[in-house]
């Protein structure tokens, strides 16, 4: 089976070539121009990042993968799906207002901003799979609906997976909040009592009257179905996730996941990737620790699990960055995901996403600016 081809350029740029041309010349030898046809409206899926934090992909970079798609004369949008836990992408008044803060309005991206999954992430698709893990997974909405999608990332260390690239950016990023209580617990949410205030809210937002309301908010197990409507609503946050899934079943669920989001529309999906300001921890916090390595390049390929293979071993590859999170592995070569983040094992995501055929970490990689 040959190679995938995964497409690099760094970060060198001057008056005849600058960093947004060099986005163009990526696209252009994925062959996106070749990907879409004639009005299919097609969703840009990236991280908008949360109020405070400074790592995610910089709008001025995601205006020009807008403007290169539209050259294909598909109708773009930009989007993400509210997120589990209760911060300022929670909700899609919130996460509007954020991601428009952070600088992805109108005028800067050239693209409206969709929320996939509805006002509080009710809105979703069951998609089957047919998975090790999962045989149906719960995919927003906007995104089963998009004829084709395009994966910008930030490409970083997590502090769950390990890693957080593409296939964390498809597999968690496009899930309902429904399906990202699957990934990250497999069991109901709780009630912690000392914060509860019984004011109710929670009670009418279950859809299977799951809720019981006495002096605190009681939630039944056994009639839970885990669609997760009643921790956006919760006004005091003391509706929690239970955070008792292994991180190697977190990894193998996200992969399977990333396969729903795929599932019926491979032929009209790419990936880019920028690996620039290398953070510790997911985009998801308000703020954003120091990098633990030098900025790199930008990498883009039509195989997920390729690009993520890429961009592992070319962080691997650089001298880490002293009196950072990272902790050991600073040599050229050693693993900087394990040195940040001990005890995950960040390949699990990888094997399991070429065991079920999302990808091949079998790559060939191409400098661009070597030819």
């Amino acid at each position: 089976m040959p190679k995938s081809k995964v497409y690099f350029a760094d970060l060198r740029s001057d008056s005849d070539t600058n960093l947004l041309d060099k986005i163009d010349l990526l696209l252009e030898r994925i062959g996106v121009d070749g990907l879409y046809d004639r009005g299919d409206i097609v969703g840009l899926k990236l991280h908008f990042g949360e109020r405070g934090n400074t790592a995610f992909v910089r709008p001025q970079f995601v205006r020009r993968v807008v403007d290169y798609v539209k050259k294909t004369e598909a109708h773009t949008f930009l989007t993400d799906t509210n997120t589990l836990y209760v911060g300022k992408r929670t909700n899609t008044v919130d996460h509007l207002e954020t991601a428009i803060l952070n600088g992805f309005e109108y005028s800067a991206a050239g693209a409206p901003l969709v929320i996939a999954d509805g006002l509080r992430g009710e809105n979703k698709v069951d998609v089957e799979v047919d998975g090790e893990l999962l045989k149906e997974v719960s995919i927003a909405r906007e995104i089963v609906s998009a004829d084709g999608l395009g994966f910008i990332t930030h490409f970083k260390c997590h502090e769950l997976t390990g890693i957080g690239g593409v296939i964390k950016n498809i597999g968690m990023g496009c899930a309902s909040r429904e399906g990202k209580l699957v990934q990250h617990a497999g069991c109901p949410p709780i009630v912690d009592p000392e914060g509860c205030t019984a004011c109710g809210k929670c009670v009418p937002m279950c859809p299977v009257d799951a809720i019981e309301m006495g002096a605190v908010a009681f939630i039944d197990e056994d009639l839970c179905t885990g669609c997760s409507h009643c921790i956006a609503v919760c006004p005091e946050g003391t509706i929690k996730v239970q955070w008792v899934e292994s991180a190697a079943n977190v990894q193998k669920k996200m992969a399977e996941y990333a396969m729903g989001v795929i599932k019926d529309k491979r032929e009209k999906c790419f990936y880019i990737s920028f690996i620039t300001q290398v953070s510790p921890l997911c985009d998801c916090y308000g703020h954003t620790d120091a990098p633990i390595v030098g900025d790199i390049g930008i990498v883009a390929s039509l195989d997920p699990v390729a690009l993520d293979q890429a961009c592992a071993d070319l962080v691997n590859g650089e001298q880490g960055i002293p009196g950072t999170a990272l902790k050991s592995g600073h040599e050229c070569g050693g693993d900087k995901f394990r040195g940040t983040h001990p005890d995950i094992d960040w390949t699990e995501q990888l094997k399991h996403a070429e065991k079920i055929g999302l990808g091949s970490r079998e790559y060939e990689i191409e400098d661009i600016g070597k030819e």
